[in-house]
This record gives C-alpha cells, sequence and structure tokens, in this order.
C-alpha cells in the first residue's frame, strides 16, 4: 500500500510570535513544503473571502480580510474571472454561480450527503424543527446537509455555512468523540470566544463538557452559540464506529426547554442517526 503523503509542515508566524492570530496569508506564507502552490492558496483564500458577505467586495477589502497584498488578489480575481467564477463590475467583485460547482463535487461523491437528506426532511417532520448535519472541518462546524422549517438563528443556515465547533451542539458531539491528541491540538488551536452570557470558556470546563457527551452519547447547547436557540446533537457513525459527523435539530428556548429536547427530540435523533450509520460505509 503506498505510503500517504505529509501535510505540510508550518513554521511559527511573526504574528503567532507576537501573541496575536496570524493572518490567512502568514498561514500560506509559513507553509514551507516545496511541493505546497502558494498562489493556488492564495486563490482559494480569495474565494473564501467572499463568505459571509452579501455585498460585492473590492481588491481592498479581500486584502485587508486575507492579509493577501493588494497586486496579488488582483491577479486572482482576474484569473477567476476569466475562468467564470467571479464577475465585476467596476472595481467590485461578485462570485458567479459557476463557482457552486465547486462545492458541488463534493456533496455529490460523499456517501453521507447524498444519503442523509431524506432522514433530515424526515426528523424535520416529525419533530416541527429545522434539523442539520456537519462534519469537522479545519476546527470548525461544516453543514453539508439541511431540512429547514422556519429561521431560528439571527444569521441564516445553509448547506456550507461553518460555525465553531466549542459552542455548538454538533461541535461539541464531534469534538468529544477525537483521539485525545487531536482534541489537545484543537484546544491549542483555538480560542474559546464568548458567544453569549452562557458561553463555557474555559478548557477545563469545556473537556468536562465533551467528556459528558461521549459517555452521554449526545450533546444539549442551551444558548451558548446565541441567545433564545437551544438545540441537541447526536454522533452519525461509520460501519468501524467513528464517529463520522453530527446530527441535530435547533429549536427556540422559549418554545423548547431542555428536558423537551432530552424526551421528545433525542429519541427521533437518534433513531435517524442509527439508519443513516447502516447505509455508511
Amino acid at each position: 500500500m503506498p505510503k500517504a503523503k505529509a501535510k505540510p509542515t508550518a513554521a511559527p508566524s511573526p504574528a503567532a510570535a507576537a501573541g496575536h492570530a496570524p493572518t490567512i496569508a502568514e498561514q500560506i506564507d509559513a507553509l514551507t513544503d516545496p511541493s505546497f502552490m502558494t498562489s493556488l492558496a492564495r486563490g482559494l483564500a480569495v474565494v473564501q473571502a467572499f463568505s459571509d458577505s452579501r455585498k460585492p467586495q473590492t481588491i481592498a477589502n479581500i486584502s485587508q480580510k486575507t492579509g493577501i497584498p493588494r497586486a496579488a488578489v488582483r491577479r486572482c480575481l482576474h484569473t477567476l474571472r476569466a475562468l467564470g467564477y467571479v464577475d465585476a463590475e467596476l472595481n467590485n467583485f461578485s462570485l458567479r454561480p459557476k463557482v457552486l460547482t465547486l462545492g458541488y463535487s463534493y456533496l455529490s461523491s460523499t456517501p453521507l450527503t447524498v444519503s442523509a437528506q431524506p432522514y433530515l426532511n424526515s426528523i424535520s417532520r416529525t419533530l416541527n424543527e429545522s434539523s442539520s448535519l456537519a462534519v469537522l472541518d479545519d476546527n470548525e462546524v461544516l453543514y453539508v446537509a439541511r431540512a429547514a422549517t422556519a429561521r431560528v438563528m439571527s444569521v441564516a443556515l445553509n448547506t456550507g455555512s461553518r460555525l465553531p465547533a466549542y459552542c455548538t451542539s454538533l461541535g461539541r458531539v464531534m469534538l468529544a468523540h477525537l483521539p485525545p491528541p487531536e482534541l489537545d491540538r484543537y484546544l491549542a488551536s483555538t480560542t474559546l470566544r464568548a458567544m453569549t452570557k452562557n458561553t463555557v470558556v474555559s478548557e477545563t470546563g469545556l473537556r468536562e463538557i465533551l467528556a459528558g457527551v461521549r459517555a452521554d452519547g449526545y450533546a444539549i447547547n442551551d444558548e451558548e452559540l446565541e441567545l433564545g436557540l437551544r438545540s441537541i446533537a447526536v454522533p452519525v457513525r461509520g460501519a468501524s464506529g467513528t464517529v463520522l459527523a453530527a446530527l441535530n435539530v435547533g429549536a427556540q428556548a422559549a418554545r423548547v426547554s431542555v428536558r423537551e429536547l432530552e424526551k421528545e427530540f433525542l429519541p427521533v435523533l437518534l433513531k435517524g442517526a442509527q439508519e443513516l450509520s447502516i447505509l455508511l460505509p
């Protein structure tokens, strides 16, 4: 069996040494693997800079967000425009629909996402609440499928949305089942920032919560991500028993208590996760 290639290693950046988070550009520039293509990494970073923004972006905006020099941003945008991924009006740039093909390649080729939608639809119909499937990606929760009945958060959640893992029920389920060295790396590289007055920002406290999630088999978020929002999540396992993703339901705290999440929502989620797991490799 061929030996897997090692991932590019990163040298400490000046920003990290100074005690603040490095920019995307500094993270890219710190990668020392000679096979690593800096120009491609910058191009992907430019595409990602459009995330969570409904307005067109200027070269200056993107440069400020990423730390990539304006000249390099300009070349990336020129290339993306020539390939049909970006459109421009004067100095304002916006993504074109063609960019969806990048994500569709993943969604249409992954058994997890292909199989999940009918189960999410069934869960949402049964509970009359929105349900989601997510994976852990780059220290964040990445939504890969969703069935929405109503908007329960101030921000709209869709396939491709990202949220912090440490203060979401989906994230805690997946963090709880990481091997100890991977969890240690996650905690060492993540700033636990208070999203609400209820957010647990102590590493010791979070470790205790994750131990409880691992023992109980589910995670509850009680207004830690956003006030007025509660959610419950369970793991989705592959044939080997490895946790591949997490399945959750979110509801308004004014309508659904923690007890109701455990008594009424949890059995439905566990059933859906079990049925979905049977279909996965």
